[in-house]
Order: structure tokens, then sequence, then C-alpha cells
């Protein structure tokens, strides 16, 4: 019994299977459609994953959207609006790598909408054809494919007096990277058969050179944080000593993962509790110790910022609610950013300066003091050699590391010119040999 066939569906008997195709007509092609270019046609040889229940759906409902699509702009016609999104397009993937747990486990709140900003810079961009590439199945987007759009995004300006954003188009290669292989794993009927195989393996990136993040002085710190309680706005100056002193990510600071509880609790009165979201790592920086009898606070100026901080809630950063002023909120970080801007600009302080610039410039310190690699890490929370990628090569660095480099030749040199005692003791008889030697030899 013969089952229906979707428009522009043929098949063919390969051996004891049926191959399911879809062909685009002739006729279409001289229009100028190049659908059959830009996806795979090949269907394979399950009906329902080609054709759907019925012949109602599957990939071959996907490609006869797609040319529906076009030929209403060839026809002058708008587009049919999209009441869902089809199965086993880029969209498609999009929505369900964002729904995995994937994206739940390894996404933050603070990057998950640059994310979602890149996903649409690729799903939003037309081909030759006029189709989107979110419109288009995942199984066309082969490895060419993948280098060409790679290419396009690099080089197409998003404003004037800028030719090309190279690292947008990395982070697009980067995410698609990573999107493809999760969902692949979570669906891989939907992709092309036989070995799995990623598309954006591969792309080879143009090189270019890597912006350093700005890191922010101790000094600057402190003039934004007095600046800032001066003009009553004590959470931003709070938060950029936090990220600065104890080296936590403004995300975290915003969240509430710095509380009140874990500041000189009961259980630790002379230290300070730092939770890093991102690497699970909870860090007990020590406030204080005693010296020869004496009481030594090695974050004074830190704690006095804080005194200024009301306790409207568990954090110690957070923000009075709208309705009702005795209900805290957490602070939203692009918010946060806004003020931190604005005071910024109040107080003259570089354009640089963010949150992020604190705790940078607090990475930067500890790399200044001369810390070892795994002391560095005991305060920072970092697990791998990450830490290493945020010390800044300052000129108190360089000096510092020249002053060492220097002393270490002049130790050799020392070593090497000066004999030792047993050389001493080795050389006097040979001398003495020599001597003798030329006593009893006669002159000629």
């Amino acid at each position: 019994m013969s089952r229906p066939l979707p428009r522009f569906v043929l098949t063919k008997q390969v051996k004891d299977r049926t191959r399911y195709y879809w062909t685009l007509p002739t006729h279409y092609r001289r229009q100028g459609c190049t659908l059959h270019k830009e996806h795979e046609t090949a269907l394979g040889d399950d009906y329902e994953v080609a054709c759907g229940k019925e012949g109602a759906g599957g990939r071959a409902a996907v490609l006869n959207g797609l040319f529906d699509d076009w030929d209403r702009m060839r026809l002058g016609e708008p587009p049919k609006p999209k009441v869902e999104i089809r199965a086993g397009t880029v969209d498609w993937l999009f929505r369900t790598y964002k729904t995995s747990s994937d994206w739940k486990n390894r996404v933050s709140k603070r990057t998950a909408p640059d994310y979602e900003i890149t996903m649409d810079l690729l799903a939003d961009l037309v081909g030759q054809s006029g189709i989107r590439v979110g419109d288009r199945m995942v199984t066309s987007i082969t490895p060419v494919v993948a280098d060409k759009l790679y290419e396009k995004i690099r080089t197409t300006p998003v404003r004037k007096g800028k030719s090309e954003r190279p690292r947008s188009a990395e982070k697009v290669v980067v995410l698609c990277r990573h999107a493809w292989r999760a969902v692949q794993r979570l669906h891989p009927a939907m992709f092309i058969d036989g070995p799995a195989w990623n598309p954006w393996d591969g792309v080879a990136m143009e090189k270019r050179k890597h912006a350093t993040k700005p890191a922010v002085s101790r000094e600057d710190v402190y003039a934004f944080a007095w600046g800032a309680i001066g003009l009553g706005q004590v959470q931003p100056a709070a938060a950029a000593v936090i990220c600065f002193e104890w080296l936590q990510r403004p995300e975290n600071v915003l969240a509430g993962y710095v509380t009140w509880t874990g500041y000189r609790s009961k259980d630790h009165p002379n230290q300070i509790r730092i939770e890093h979201h991102k690497t699970g790592e909870m860090v007990l920086h020590p406030l204080e110790e005693a010296v020869e009898g004496e009481r030594v606070l090695f974050y004074e100026e830190a704690e006095q910022v804080l005194a200024t901080l009301p306790k409207l809630g568990t954090g110690l950063i957070m923000k009075p609610g709208r309705t009702d002023k005795h209900v805290a909120t957490p602070w939203d970080i692009h918010t946060m950013a806004r003020h931190v801007r604005k005071l910024r600009e109040q107080l003259g302080l570089p354009g640089t300066f963010t949150l992020d610039a604190c705790r940078h410039g607090g990475m930067t310190e500890l790399e200044e003091a001369e810390l070892t690699d795994g002391q560095g890490r005991a305060l920072s929370g970092h697990k791998s050699k990450a830490y290493e990628g945020y010390a800044k090569r300052t000129e108190k660095r360089a000096l510092a590391a020249t002053r060492k480099r220097y002393a270490h030749v002049l130790a050799t040199q020392a070593t090497a010119q000066a004999p030792t005692d047993r050389d001493a003791d080795e050389a006097q008889p040979l001398v003495t040999a020599d001597q003798n030697l030329r006593k009893n030899t006669p002159h000629r």
C-alpha cells in the first residue's frame, strides 16, 4: 500500500530500502530559487522523519514551508506569519538548546542575554535566496556554509566607522559549536545520517589581538566608594569595594551571595565568607589577626565602607522594593551598571571604571604583591589556571620581575667566579708539583 507523499517529494529504491528526496522543479530553479543548493534534500529512508504522519510533516514540510516563503516574496506578497517553529530548523535548535539542562547548568543569568543576542545575530541573517538562516534546516549548515556565515558576519559592518566585527563572528562560532553538539546528542535523528559531525568544528577564525580587560587601582576604587557615599549611593560604593577587596564577581555580589550572616558571623567572627557561584568555591577571607597582642585589621577601610550599608535583607547589596521599601530585592546588573556609569562621570573617574574592572584590579594587586599561584587562587577561588589570565602586565610587575631576574644573574655570576675551599686545596699541590718539575729539569 503506497503512502501519500508531500509536494516535491520523490522516492528512489536503493537496494531493499526506499529513500525520500525533496526535488525542486526546474521551473522554480530557473526563477532563481536556490533552496536545493542551500539545504539537504535527501530526506532519509524513514517515512515519518522525511514526510511526517500521512505525508503532512517531517523534513519535507519544513522545506515546503521555506519554498512557500520564497514564492510569496517572488510574487511581492508578505511571508506567512510564523505561528510555530518548525522542527529541525536552526530556530528549533536554538530553542531546544535554551530548554536543555546544558543551558541551565552552564549559562549564567548574566551571560544569557548576550548568548541570545548572538543566536539572533545568526538566525536573522538572510542568505542569497532571501531565506533566514533560522528557517533553514540544521542539515543544510555544512562546513562550507558555516565558513561562509562566519565570514559574512565578520565582514558586515554594524555601524558607521566600524568595518568589521571579528569578536561577534567568533562568538557565533563558539556558541554554535556547543549548541550543535548539545542538541545533536538529544535529537540525533534531526541531523545528518552517519557518524556525528559538527559543521562549526574547525572553522578557521582570523587571528586578532585580544584586548586586555581594564583593571582599576585601589585609589580609584576608594575615590569612587567615598564619593558615591557622599552622594547617598552606598550600594554601588560597597559593591565596588567587595569586588575589589574580596574578588567577588559582580553578578554574585548583586544576586545576594555576600550575606550579613557570612560577614563576621558567630562561627567566623574574624572572617567574611565569599561564595563563588561560577566555580562552586567558598572562600573565608580573614579580616584581622593579633600580632604581639595588638589587633591588626586587614581591610579597615573596606569595613568602614560596609558600615554605611543599611540592612535591607539577607544580602549586603540589596535594593529597596518599589512598592514596599521594607521588602528588599536583588539588584539587576544592568541597572547597577547604569548607576556606576553615572557616578563615575560625576566623580571624574576613567570611563573604564566598572564593577568588573574593580575585580580585575583586585586580581592584579594579588600579582603585584608577588603571591604564588597557589596563594592567589586560595583568595580568588579559581580552580584552574584561569587565574593567570586576570593578572595584568603592569610596570610594577615588570619591575619586580626584572629585580628578581637581575638578582638571579648576580648570584649566578658570583657563584661561578668565587672558588670553593676544595678548589683551593686541590690547586695547591698542582702548583707545587709544577714548580718542583721546573727545578729538577736541566736547562738545554
